[in-house]
């Protein structure tokens, strides 16, 4: 039997490819959820404004909606409202970017696009450590995937 040694980020690269659909989507959810904590506290309003930039009607008033549960006033699903109280959510900054985010993906993921490019934008930020744990959580979705799931 032979062992195969291999990094933490080419794990999840393999195991995002050998999944069905549905696993491969809750992947790139975690990996994106990780790239977010990683993000320095002084580049969340740029990723924030990037992600809300791309996101369609629908979606912006699902983030304006999420907005109005924090009860920061009166939310308008516009994108130009949407940047502009994000300094105000303290705390919930990271988790209205990981909405943002999750948004733009699952867009671009019906859309057809790579996961992999995905994956190439998001890794490499990620540090050591915070691989190794994603790696772990592929593990067991890769588990989850291939002992009869509905994909």
């Amino acid at each position: 039997m032979s062992l195969c040694f291999i990094e933490p980020q080419d794990a999840i690269r393999v195991i995002a490819d050998s999944v069905g659909r549905e696993a491969r989507r809750q992947i790139l959810g975690e990996v994106v959820a990780a790239w977010v904590d990683e993000i320095p506290e002084s580049d969340l309003l740029s990723h924030y404004s990037r992600a809300v930039a791309d996101l369609d009607e629908h979606d912006l008033s699902l983030l304006a909606a999420w907005h109005a549960s924090l009860e920061v006033g009166h939310p308008v699903p516009n994108k130009e409202f949407l940047v502009n109280v994000f300094p105000s959510l303290g705390e919930n900054r990271r988790e209205a970017l990981r909405i943002a985010a999750g948004f733009r993906g699952e867009d671009a993921f019906d859309a057809g696009l790579g996961d992999d490019e995905a994956l190439d934008q998001v890794l490499p930020w990620l540090t050591e450590a915070r691989c190794r744990r994603l790696a772990a959580e592929c593990l067991e979705l890769y588990c989850w995937d291939r002992l009869g799931s509905e994909n």
